[in-house]
């Protein structure tokens, strides 16, 4: 992915809304799943890590986005992007 593919989904993740939530269960292979599942009607997913979760939110960036064959397009805070091309339906098209 090329900054300005990466500049473009961060323009259009800032209308996004946190899909998940990540608490202090941290990672769980449910959550995993239910991410990948997402991917299926959304290509653009942005989650967010409370508080409570121990964890290093740009660890769990990583380990989601290697567990969902996703992108990771930014971690700003307590916020993750991740982007995966939707083969099938795709609706966002990078410049």
């Amino acid at each position: 992915m090329t900054s300005k593919q990466r500049a473009y989904l961060k323009s259009l993740a800032m209308n996004v809304e946190p899909v998940f939530q990540i608490g202090k269960g941290g990672l769980a292979p449910e959550l995993t799943e239910s991410v990948g599942e997402c991917f299926n009607t959304r290509e653009l997913i942005k989650i967010s890590v409370l508080k409570n979760c121990m964890e290093d939110p740009a660890q769990i960036a990583s380990a989601l986005a290697d567990r969902t064959h996703s992108q990771v397009v930014q971690v700003i805070g307590r916020k993750i992007v991740l982007y995966r091309e939707n083969k099938d339906h795709k609706k966002i098209e990078l410049p």
